[in-house]
C-alpha cells in the first residue's frame, strides 16, 4: 500500500523536525519526509492541511486484561481504544490470569495481538512467579518470546534481594525493570491518599511515604547493581525529588507519570467517587505541582496512561470494595496537551515524552518518523474541542473521573505499519493488523 500525507505540520522530536510538509509511505515504511512531495497516480492521499502529524504515540503502561479478565478488556478492545487515542504501540502489564510470568503466556499475547490487535503490542513480563515476590520468573525466556520489560505492576517487589537480582538480570537482557513503588506495610490496605480528607470520609489512607520510601530503596539497588530501573506512575513530590537527586548522581533511572496525576487531587474522590480510586492514589495540590515540575525539567521522562479498565460492577460499589484504576487510552493525549495550552510544556517536548522517550526506555525501534522507520503515525487536530463522554469510549472500561471534562487536541487519524487503523471523520476503526 502506498500513501501520502500532504501538507501536515510535522513534529518529530527524534530528529528535531518541525515543518509543514509531506510524508510518503510505501510497504508499511516511511520512504520520504519533506516538502512538496509529488503525487503519484494510484496513491492514496490524506490532506492534513491544518493538522499536526506526529510519530504514533507509545504507551508503556497499559492493562489489556487478556488472558483471564476479558470481561474487563481484551487485546482487541484495548487496542481499538489505543488507536482512537493516537497510540500505535502499547505495552501490556502482566497482571493477567494466568500471570504473564512465562514464555507461553508471552507468546499467547504476541500471537493474539497479531491476529486481533489494531496496533503494536509489546508484552511486559512479571518479575516474580505469579507476582508473589518469592521467586524470580523466567525473565530470559520471556525476553526471547517478546517481552520488552519486567514488572510486578499492581504489586511491589517487597523483598530487596529479589529486586536486586531482577535489576542485575536487567543488564543482561537489556530490558528495564519497572517498579510499582509501594511499601505495603505503610499502605496497610489503604484506599486513598492519607490526610484530612481520608479521615473525614472514614477511609483508610495511603501515605505519600509509601511511594517515596519504595522509590528510594529501588534507586539504591539500581546504584548497587547498575541495573535499568524505571519508576512507574510517580504521584508524589517526594518521589520526584528522589528521582531528580538519583539522576544527578548518575544512577540509571527513568520515570513516568500519568495524566490523572497532572490534573487531579484527592478531592476528586470526595463524595466516595470510585471513578477516582486509583493506585497510587490521587494526592495533594503540592504533589500535582511537583509532578508537573518534574515533567518540565526532565526528571520524569515519560507520560504513560496506566490504562486500567474495569467492569461497571467493579466500580459501582462501596469505595472500600471498588477496584483501583482509571481507563485512559482514549483521552491521554488530550489531557496531556492541556499542559501545552497552559504554557507549561512545549508541544515538541510533550510529543517526545509520548513517543521517542518511551521507545528509548524500552529499547524498541519506534517513536520516530525517520525514513525507513515503521509508518506508525498520529494525525491530530489540536483545535478540535470535545467533551469527554464515557459512553463513547470503545474500551470496555468506562471508568474515568474525567467524564464531562472539556478538552481539546483530538487524534483524528491513526496509521499503524502504513495502514489506516482509525479515522475520526468517518468514525471508523479499521480491521486489526
Amino acid at each position: 500500500m502506498e500513501l501520502i500525507i500532504k501538507n501536515g505540520h510535522i513534529i518529530d522530536p527524534s530528529q528535531g523536525m518541525d515543518l509543514i510538509g509531506d510524508i510518503y509511505i510505501r510497504d508499511g515504511l516511511i520512504s520520504k519526509v519533506g516538502q512538496g512531495e509529488k503525487d503519484e497516480g494510484g496513491v492514496q492521499v490524506i490532506d492534513a492541511t491544518g493538522l499536526y502529524v506526529f510519530p504514533g504515540l507509545i504507551d508503556m503502561h497499559t492493562h489489556l486484561r487478556e488472558p483471564g479478565f476479558e470481561y474487563k478488556e481484551t487485546i482487541k478492545s484495548g487496542t481499538r481504544a489505543a488507536v482512537k487515542g493516537g497510540f500505535t504501540s502499547v505495552c501490556c502489564m502482566p497482571n493477567t490470569k494466568p500471570v504473564n510470568d512465562n514464555e507461553t503466556v508471552t507468546e499467547f499475547i504476541v500471537i493474539k495481538a497479531k491476529s486481533e490487535g489494531f496496533c503494536n503490542v509489546f508484552p511486559i513480563g512479571a518479575i516474580t512467579k505469579r507476582q508473589e515476590g518469592k521467586e524470580l520468573a523466567e525473565m530470559g525466556m520471556m525476553r526471547d518470546a517478546g517481552a520488552v520489560a519486567f514488572s510486578d505492576d499492581g504489586w511491589p517487589v517487597m523483598d530487596s534481594l529479589m529486586m536486586r537480582r531482577a535489576l542485575e538480570y536487567s543488564t543482561v537482557f537489556k530490558a528495564p525493570v519497572i517498579s510499582h513503588a509501594e511499601d505495603l506495610s505503610l499502605s496497610n490496605d489503604g484506599v486513598m491518599n492519607e490526610g484530612y480528607l481520608s479521615t473525614t470520609l472514614g477511609l483508610r489512607g495511603i501515605p505519600a511515604q509509601s511511594e517515596v520510601i519504595a522509590i528510594k530503596r529501588d534507586i539504591e539497588l539500581a546504584g548497587l547493581t547498575g541495573g535499568r530501573l524505571h519508576i512507574a506512575h510517580v504521584s508524589t513530590a517526594g518521589g520526584v525529588m528522589a528521582i531528580r537527586e538519583a539522576k544527578s548522581r548518575g544512577i540509571l533511572v527513568t520515570a513516568e507519570t500519568c495524566p490523572h496525576y497532572l490534573h487531579l487531587t484527592e478531592e476528586a474522590a470526595n463524595g466516595y467517587n470510585t471513578a477516582a480510586k486509583v493506585n497510587p492514589p490521587l494526592r495533594t495540590q503540592k504533589d500535582v505541582e511537583a509532578v508537573r515540575e518534574g515533567l518540565i525539567d526532565g526528571t520524569i521522562d515519560v507520560i504513560a496512561t496506566d490504562h486500567a479498565p474495569h467492569h461497571r460492577d467493579d466500580k459501582l460499589c462501596e469505595f472500600d470494595r471498588a477496584a483501583f484504576g482509571i481507563s485512559g487510552l482514549e483521552i491521554a493525549f488530550s489531557l496531556s496537551y492541556a499542559l501545552v495550552k497552559e504554557g507549561l510544556l512545549p508541544l515538541s517536548k510533550l510529543i517526545e515524552k509520548m513517543t521517542i522517550r518511551p521507545a528509548q526506555v524500552l529499547n524498541i525501534n519506534k517513536g520516530t518518523l525517520r525514513e525507513g522507520a515503521d509508518a506508525d503515525i498520529a494525525i491530530v487536530n489540536l483545535d478540535k474541542e470535545f467533551v469527554v463522554d464515557t459512553e463513547k469510549f470503545v474500551s470496555k472500561g468506562k471508568n474515568t473521573p474525567f467524564h464531562g471534562r472539556h478538552l481539546s487536541g483530538l487524534p483524528v487519524i491513526t496509521i499503524c505499519q502504513g495502514n489506516i487503523r482509525y479515522n475520526f471523520n468517518n468514525d471508523i476503526i479499521m480491521d486489526g493488523i
